[in-house]
C-alpha cells in the first residue's frame, strides 16, 4: 500500500506527533507514540472531518490526515489485499509450471497460490515457479528455463540475512544470463519471491 504522513495522532488519552505508515497489513505509528496494528483488526473505520478514526486495541485512535488523504488512507484501508495468487498471475487462463519441492510439501501459502493454475505442460506454462534451496537449484533451474517457450520465471527462496540463496546470489546468477527482475512478493514469514524476466 506504501502510504505515509506526518500528522497529529491521538491514542485513547494520548496525543503526539507521528510519522504514520500504511503498509501492506499493518498501520504503524512511528515516533513519541509508537503502534502496530494489524489492518485486518481495526474496527469502525471512518473519517470524521480532517481525521481518520478507527478502533484497536480496545482504544479510540484518531489520526488528523486532512480531509483528502484521510479519504485515501480509508479507501486503502478497505480494499482487500491482492491474494498471493493475484500478485504472482497465477490463474487457470496463466497456469504456473513448478519447480522444486511436490505442491504436498510446499509452503501453505504457495502451495494454495498454485492451487489456481497450475500445470505439469512446460509448453502450457505461463510461467516457472521455481522453489530454490541453494545457488546450484538456481542454476539448475536457469538451465531448465532456458528451453521453456514462457519468459518469466518466480524464484522462491528463503528470506533475511543468512539466507541460502542470497537474494544477491540469485540476481547475479540470472542477471548473468540476460535476465531482468521487476517485481518482488512477500510468500510467507519466511519465504520471499522476485520475478524474472528473459530478454
Amino acid at each position: 500500500m506504501g502510504r505515509e504522513a506526518s500528522c497529529t495522532a491521538r491514542v485513547g488519552e494520548e496525543g503526539a506527533e507521528v510519522k504514520a505508515l500504511l503498509e501492506s497489513t499493518t498501520v504503524v505509528l512511528r515516533g513519541d507514540l509508537k503502534r502496530r496494528w494489524a489492518i485486518a483488526a481495526l474496527q469502525n473505520l471512518r473519517v470524521d472531518g480532517e481525521t481518520l478514526c478507527f478502533e484497536a486495541d480496545g482504544e479510540a485512535v484518531v489520526l488528523e490526515l486532512g480531509a483528502k488523504e484521510a479519504e485515501r488512507w480509508l479507501r486503502k484501508l478497505l480494499t482487500p489485499p491482492p491474494t498471493l495468487a493475484a500478485k504472482l498471475g497465477i490463474s487457470a487462463e496463466h497456469p504456473a509450471l513448478l519447480m522444486g519441492p511436490t505442491h504436498g510439501a510446499l509452503d501453505p501459502a504457495l502451495a494454495e497460490a498454485l492451487g489456481h493454475g497450475l500445470t505439469s505442460n512446460p509448453r502450457a506454462a505461463h510461467m516457472l515457479v521455481a522453489v530454490v534451496q541453494s545457488p546450484f537449484e538456481v542454476e539448475r533451474m536457469a538451465d531448465f528455463h532456458a528451453g521453456m517457450p514462457c519468459k518469466t520465471v518466480w524464484v522462491v527462496h528463503p528470506k533475511g540475512p543468512d539466507a541460502s540463496p542470497s537474494d544477491a546470489e540469485v540476481r547475479g546468477e540470472l542477471r548473468g544470463r540476460g535476465y531482468v527482475d521487476n517485481k518482488t512478493s512477500a510468500v510467507s514469514d519466511r519465504l520471499t519471491a522476485t520475478r524474472y524476466v528473459r530478454r
